[in-house]
């Protein structure tokens, strides 16, 4: 396995039996806190199998300390997070996306904001795979969700190096710095998927990637008209105290929108497109400035864009630059619950295409 920050993988003759070995893996700072499965020979190269790409081929750098990502360290980690390797192009992915300039992986994994990573799944590997888009799809119960997000999150870690008494330096972090992945609830969906509005074909498979500071659960059980719906959500964005709104304009991050699909399915009934929502939340989704200036992390002046005009106190501030900045997405089962996810104020997200051979 991957004990290096650059280079080769080293492999370690460890005695003894998986209690043993578990603990020799702990000592040395190369997991998260659970039992991980110990990533020998063979078990590595069973989850080589499952890709084309070359054990020694580099994917890129991993920031803040400019670890050498290989697709061997990437299978040892997916390793000891417990995926089976019909997970591992889903974790090659993953770990692509995370290494696009745009998403700031290096400052994701250092912030007092306690940023970490969520994979959406879009696409039918996501069925195949048997990855949760359903009822408690944010939650535990299903491996693929489980271990995938976890398998990202070791990547970064043993090989950005950002640990806890180290560079990582989340003020209290929250468990989505263990795992977080999810796939679109796409049969009950009534607008077009994730990876289609993104510009890939529908039977292909992709991941998006953002780094998220937490998770907002947004609760409607009363309205049914969709516009009722689209208030209230709109109403429990409108977060004093959170830094999206003062932090994230001038980079464009985006903020995730997963719809109950209850919730997506009354909005669409009342005439309302994905892009319709997103223009609602961009319109509805503000603060006045006499509320942000002064406060959190907004100052007076350079962390504005020039077409916010902080002189006056009266101006609304919206969440996020434009519409498009929002990703709006269906997951989760019956319950008439919501939820939305701000982003890390860096962190454009990407997108990649799942190759499965």
């Amino acid at each position: 396995m991957s004990t290096q920050i650059s280079g080769e993988a080293r492999r370690h003759q460890i005695p003894g039996d998986y209690a043993a070995a578990d603990r020799f893996i702990e000592k040395r700072g190369w997991t998260d806190g659970l039992p991980v499965i110990p990533p020998t020979e063979e078990l590595v190269a069973a989850m080589l199998a499952a890709t084309r790409r070359r054990p020694e081929e580099i994917l890129g750098l991993m920031q803040p300390l400019k670890g050498v990502v290989t697709v061997e360290k990437v299978a040892a980690n997916a390793v000891m997070a417990g995926c089976y390797p019909e997970y591992f192009p889903v974790v090659l992915a993953s770990v692509k996306a995370v290494l696009q300039e745009q998403f700031h992986v290096g400052s994701t994994s250092c912030t007092t904001g306690g940023a970490a990573p969520v994979i959406i799944v879009s696409g039918p590997i996501a069925a195949k795979l048997e990855i949760n888009s359903g009822t408690g799809c944010f939650g535990g119960g299903f491996r693929a969700n489980a271990t995938i997000g976890r398998a990202l999150r070791l990547t970064m870690r043993n090989l950005g190096g950002a640990k806890p008494g180290g560079v990582e330096k989340s003020t209290q972090a929250w468990p989505g710095k263990i795992t977080f992945c999810f796939a679109e609830n796409e049969g009950r969906s009534p607008w077009e998927p994730l990876r289609v509005e993104s510009g890939y074909p529908l039977e292909a498979s992709t991941v998006t990637v953002t780094a998220v500071r937490c998770l907002y659960p947004v609760c409607e059980g009363t309205q049914t008209a969709g516009i009722g719906i689209l208030e209230t959500i709109a109403s429990a964005m409108r977060v004093f105290g959170s830094p999206i709104y003062s932090q994230g304009l001038r980079n464009k991050v985006p903020v995730v929108v997963v719809l109950g699909p209850e919730h997506a399915v009354e909005i669409a009934r009342a005439g309302f497109s994905k892009q319709d929502v997103k223009r609602y939340l961009f319109e509805h989704v503000r603060l006045p400035m006499r509320d942000l200036q002064g406060r959190i992390y907004a100052g007076e002046g350079g962390d504005w864009p020039a077409w916010i005009d902080v002189n006056d106190p009266d101006v609304l501030v919206p969440i996020v630059a434009e519409p498009e900045r929002f990703i709006v997405i269906v997951a989760g089962g019956d319950g008439r619950h919501s939820a939305w996810l701000p982003s890390w104020n860096v962190c454009q997200g990407a997108t990649e295409l799942i190759d499965q051979g």
